[in-house]
């Protein structure tokens, strides 16, 4: 009886659980649109379309976005070629919010006053976001091929109605390091490489000739001169060699010589 009853139990617990992951999954306030699926789901017109940089609409409450570089993390960019942004949006209002434009435009870091280009403006015909909801939205921007290589600071906004009334979202203002196109190998890392090159082959050749003149420094040094003097004999030395076999041989040469 009582392992009917456990079993029972385990049963009910088990259908609950289940119910409730299905609610959870159906719950309307938990959906998640995605916006990358398909450009024509999204209805993005391209970048002929009306310039909203000369206008300036604050955000909603309850609206947040974020940004994703998801091919390039380290956020370089080169110059003339396209590059991909995904801009993350969430709805935690109670009304539609339809995406309208996104835009972008690149500044000096110091003061973003001194405006460098302003970048497509892609806009949207059927995008929304629902009550609750997120979405994610593709935005494609190339930088001018003749921009010098450098740090700049891109600021990309999105443009958006609720109830017939503009707002809109900064969804990134940070540095993005511009490049010339081809890679890493440009023609200022290759100045670069080739004015090191020719300084370590110029202090090269410097320290081999101060090793050279001192070697022949060193050669051409003096050498010190040894006095040779002449042994003179003193009459206190033949004193103390009388008696000797040395002042008898003196001696018998000195009457020879006689």
């Amino acid at each position: 009886m009582e392992i009917r009853v456990f079993c029972v139990l385990a049963l009910l617990l088990f259908s609950s659980s289940f119910l409730q992951v299905a609610r959870g999954q159906t719950d309307p306030a938990a959906e998640v649109v995605e916006g990358t699926e398909e450009a024509g789901d999204l209805g993005i017109v391209g970048d002929d379309v009306q310039d909203f940089s000369s206008e300036s609409y604050t955000p909603a409450a309850g609206v947040e976005t974020v940004c994703v570089f998801p091919k390039n993390p380290s956020k370089v960019v080169a110059a003339g070629v396209e590059s991909e942004l995904l801009v993350g949006m969430k709805n935690d209002g109670e009304s539609h919010l339809n995406i309208i434009a996104i835009q972008a435009s690149v500044h000096l870091p110091f003061d973003h006053r001194y405006l460098v280009q302003n970048l497509s403006v892609q806009a949207f015909n059927n995008a929304t976001v629902p009550p609750s909801a997120q979405a994610t939205f593709p935005y494609m921007f190339a930088v001018s091929k003749f921009m010098q290589p450098g740090s700049f600071d891109l600021v990309g906004t999105i443009i958006y109605e609720i109830d017939q009334n503009a707002y809109q979202n900064v969804f990134y203002n940070g540095t993005i390091e511009v490049t010339e196109p081809g890679g890493l190998l440009s023609v200022e890392s290759v100045f670069l490489f080739c004015l090191a090159v020719a300084l370590l082959g110029l202090l090269g050749f410097w320290i081999r000739g101060q090793i050279q003149n001192l070697s022949k420094k060193t050669k051409r040094a003096p050498k010190a001169k040894v006095e040779v003097g002449t042994a003179t004999t003193d009459a206190s030395t033949g004193e103390w060699l009388q008696g000797t076999a040395y002042s008898q041989s003196q001696a018998n040469k000195l009457k020879k010589k006689k």
